[in-house]
C-alpha cells in the first residue's frame, strides 16, 4: 500500500465546534476504514495546518474519495501529499543512474 500525508484545515464551522474535533477524527478514521485504508498516524499541528494524517492506502483513487467524503461533511478541508518511504525513495533513485 502507498502511503499519503492528508493535511487538515478546519473551516470556520470546525473552529466554532472545536470541541467536536475528537468526532471528526473518529470519523476520517472510519470512512479511511470503509474505503479499505488505515490512518497510521495522527498529530494536531501548529502553523498553516491543524491537522495531519499519515495513511496507507490503495490507491490514489480510494484516498481522494476519502478527502472528497470527509471535505463534504463542512468541518474541514483536505490536501493530499503521496510520501514516499526510504525505501521507495532509494529504489526511484537508483532507476535514475
Amino acid at each position: 500500500m502507498a502511503t499519503y500525508m492528508m493535511l487538515f484545515h478546519l473551516t470556520g464551522r470546525g473552529v466554532q465546534d472545536m470541541t467536536d474535533s475528537p468526532t471528526y477524527i473518529d470519523t476520517a478514521k472510519e470512512v479511511f476504514r470503509d474505503l479499505g485504508s488505515k490512518v497510521k498516524d495522527f498529530y494536531m499541528l501548529m502553523g498553516h495546518y491543524d491537522m495531519v494524517f499519515i495513511v496507507e492506502s490503495p490507491s490514489y483513487e480510494t484516498v481522494a474519495k476519502a478527502a472528497l467524503t470527509l471535505d463534504s461533511l463542512g468541518s474541514m478541508r483536505t490536501e493530499t501529499i503521496r510520501a514516499f518511504t526510504e525505501e521507495e525513495y532509494r529504489k526511484i533513485i537508483a532507476e535514475l543512474k
